[in-house]
């Protein structure tokens, strides 16, 4: 049986590079990064030399570099701490946000006067820009502002600029999930208007476990974990040191092969999605997923003809055939529920239909697309 693997959304294969590093420092630079001993300065210099090279990526201070445990916990801290250090009584997101905004949104509103509103999205799967503007001038409110440069689940781009220019306008926080987006675009974050972000060293073909957050300086920004003073103070406990390091290297080869692999990457979606229009008839393309300019080149999201009695095993069936794929979101694919994103934008008649997600790297190849598409075309057809 072929493996296919097509859910790089959910998390990317790990290049050998950064295997290779990590087991380096597992094996020579296993001091505590705390201690003053040359074991600790050892590994002290693999942290701090990667927070300085990933600054340098993104055009920002060292300073403003922040290792955390992953996107999730880089979203709760800038959430969290904006609403209980900075004074923010008024958040502004979309109903199409990753969970770890959401709940954590919806967590905060449950247990405090917080106004939250939502954005209207577009059937194209992109923000009513008129209508975030219109909620930011009638806040008067300190207002924090928090939505994802890449949506997960579709692909849809943020204008990050016009937002972050609407956010200085009217004196509001913004923070956005880019999860998505780094690694995978040249993202200079001292040109844009973000006081947040929130980064995940997995969707970049490194280690799980381990991302970071920006903050920008002097935000006023406190910890939500205490303890020592790793990070600043920033975020207690004795830091990952093999994790931070295959970062490093992940973010440096993504970053020196970024035009090779998405020059690579963007022609084996068109190739995807040409070769799903050629063979099954009916196949539709959710929110704006076929165009280059709207939604990242990383991702199909593909509403497919098959009938409601087989819609339930239809990704069974795919993972019998060794392809992996996803529903929706890789955090709520198992849960049962409908995808909180495609039920904002899709007719009732599409949601009856199986969406799936289809996500591509640098590893996949046209051979595991035809085969892909071709036990695909059976499945509908028997």
């Amino acid at each position: 049986m072929q493996k296919v693997y097509f859910d790089s959304a959910a998390t990317t294969e790990v290049r050998p590079e950064v295997i290779a590093k990590m087991v380096s420092v597992l094996k020579e630079d296993y001091g505590n990064p705390s201690s003053i001993h040359g074991y600790g300065r050892s590994a002290k210099n693999h942290i701090e030399q990667t927070r300085k090279n990933i600054a340098g990526y993104l055009g920002v201070k060292a300073s403003e570099i922040i290792f955390t445990s992953g996107g999730t916990e880089a979203d709760n801290l800038a959430i969290n701490s904006a609403v209980r250090d900075l004074g923010v009584k008024h958040i502004i997101t979309t109903r199409i946000e990753h969970h770890a905004v959401l709940h954590t949104v919806q967590e905060i509103e449950s247990r405090t006067d917080i106004v939250v509103s939502y954005v209207d999205i577009n059937t194209d799967g992109s923000i009513d820009y008129k209508h975030l503007e219109s909620l930011l001038s009638n806040s008067d409110e300190k207002t924090l502002v928090s939505l994802m440069h890449v949506n997960n689940e579709v692909g849809t781009i943020l204008d990050i600029e016009r937002v972050g220019n609407l956010c200085n306008e009217h004196k509001a926080l913004f923070h956005s999930d880019m999860v998505q987006s780094i690694g995978h675009y040249d993202v200079k974050l001292n040109n844009l208007h973000v006081d947040f972000t929130a980064v995940s060293a997995h969707k970049f073909h490194g280690p799980k476990g381990v991302g970071f957050a920006y903050i920008r300086k002097n935000s006023g920004l406190k910890p939500l974990i205490f303890g020592g003073e790793q990070e600043r103070g920033y975020r207690a406990g004795t830091e990952s040191v093999h994790n931070i390091a295959g970062m490093d290297e992940a973010l440096r080869l993504s970053y020196e092969n970024l035009e090779e692999e998405k020059s690579y990457v963007t022609n084996l979606k068109q190739y995807f999605i040409d070769t799903l229009k050629n063979k099954i008839e009916g196949v539709k393309f959710n929110a704006s997923c076929c165009d280059p300019l709207k939604s990242t080149y990383t991702l199909i999201s593909a509403c497919l003809p098959v009938s409601e009695e087989k819609a339930g095993i239809l990704l069974f069936h795919l993972d019998i055939n060794g392809i992996a794929c996803s529903k929706g979101s890789a955090c709520q694919s198992g849960s049962g529920k409908g995808s909180h994103v495609l039920t904002e934008i899709l007719s009732d008649e599409d949601l009856q239909k199986p969406s799936i997600r289809f996500s591509l790297s640098k590893f996949n190849t046209k051979e595991e697309i035809d085969y892909t598409v071709e036990v695909l075309k059976k499945f509908i057809e028997e």
